[in-house]
């Protein structure tokens, strides 16, 4: 063999090295998926409002084969509303156990926490590190009311004054709309609110409720429990049609039903605007939303459970879903679903943009600083629970 054909065979074997060492650096790092190995199967469970949204972001993860250690991640998402999950994770009643769990806010995060942390001595779910509970998108509780009783109950209580106590004082009245200044084929007032048997914002709206019936931000057992209070907020449920037609989806009910469901009630701000144009098509009245005093905030943290029911790369492959999420193309979809955006970079002011496209009926872009109600105490919400048990439910 001649000196060029070495040097040549010579090339030839370092290329198929160097080629050999990169593949094998690539398997390691898991950029390249091992057909061979079984997939890593990440378990979320999503609230309700959010679920469409994570599981479109879960279909385009899937479809793009990332992997982590060479094999490959499979997100396979379960919705299930926040209240329901909360008495799951309480019983320990998840069979198996979901690697990541997204609820509606951040305060029931802290009462599952503090329920294992009276049994194990630890957290479950993180508040610091890289395995923390993050904000994935915001939404508002906001009153979402058709505007002709709006503008009557303006002209009564006063204008910017819609909120729970007028709210109130619009459900007793004996004579019904006319006794306020509307008509007569309107009926009674009838307020809607979601079933807090089934939708966490139920709950939280009988906790706005009385926090405006007191005048603060925090409210406690002693609170609920006191008679004049049970006796107003009694008052006030029973303004709603029927609890127990009412599905998870209220909003949703609203479009499809419009009045028989509700003249207005507070409601999830990102339902309210993706509903809007359903609203006006089936509807002649349009919807306006009106901020609240206090305002209900939900953060839908991405939350991973720090058992050891899910193995470490099933943690690390949360990450990387958490990571896809918070991107700017799938935080821009959760935009056009009248979330907010947990990245900054995604703006909710351009042209094409749900609160933009609806400003003119109340949505904000951003709402000037208020009040924030606290999260409650785990004996609050189950006081509220078991009073809505006996003297609302049907």
């Amino acid at each position: 063999m001649n000196k060029t054909r070495l040097i040549f065979f010579t090339f030839i074997l370092l290329a198929l090295l160097i080629i050999g060492v990169s593949f094998v650096i690539q398997q390691l790092s898991g950029n390249i998926p091992n057909p061979t190995a079984q997939p890593i199967q990440l378990r979320v469970v999503a609230a309700l409002p959010i679920e469409p949204w994570v599981q479109d972001a879960a279909q385009k993860f899937n479809a793009e084969k990332r992997s982590l250690e060479g094999r490959t991640i499979v997100v396979n998402v379960t919705p299930m509303d926040s209240v329901t999950a909360l008495g799951k994770w309480d019983r320990g009643e998840f069979n198996p156990v979901p690697t990541v769990w997204i609820p509606d806010s951040r305060y029931l995060v802290e009462l599952v926490n503090a329920t294992y942390s009276a049994k194990l001595g630890r957290d479950v779910f993180l508040t610091d590190g890289e395995y923390r509970a993050r904000p994935l998108v915001t939404s508002l509780f906001s009153w979402g009311i058709y505007k002709s009783r709006a503008e009557t109950l303006e002209k009564k209580f006063g204008k910017d004054n819609i909120n729970w106590k007028t709210i109130h004082d619009a459900a007793i009245a004996r004579g019904g709309w006319p006794e306020l200044g509307g008509e007569k084929a309107w009926g009674y007032f009838k307020l809607i609110v979601p079933n807090p048997r089934k939708n966490a914002a139920g709950l939280l709206a009988m906790v706005a409720a009385a926090g405006e019936y007191y005048d603060k931000t925090t409210i406690t057992t002693e609170d609920v429990t006191n008679p004049q209070f049970q006796k107003w907020l009694k008052e006030l449920m029973g303004a709603v049609t029927d609890f127990s037609s009412l599905s998870s989806y209220t909003v949703e009910d609203l479009a499809l039903f419009g009045y028989s469901v509700g003249d207005g009630g507070q409601l999830l701000e990102s339902d309210l605007l993706v509903n809007m144009s359903g609203i006006q098509t089936r509807w002649a009245d349009p919807l306006v939303i009106v901020y609240p005093k206090y305002l209900t905030w939900f953060d839908f943290p991405f939350t991973i459970w720090m058992g050891a029911e899910t193995s470490a790369i099933e943690k690390n492959a949360a990450l990387q879903f958490q990571k896809f999420l918070l991107s700017a193309p799938i935080q821009s979809a959760a935009a056009a679903r009248g979330f907010r955006p947990a990245n900054t970079e995604v703006s909710i002011a351009g042209a094409d943009s749900l609160f933009v496209k609806w400003k003119d009926y109340g949505a904000k872009t951003f709402v000037p600083s208020t009040a924030r109600m606290r999260a409650p105490d785990r004996d609050t919400l189950q006081t509220l629970l078991r009073w809505f048990d006996l003297n609302v439910a049907k």
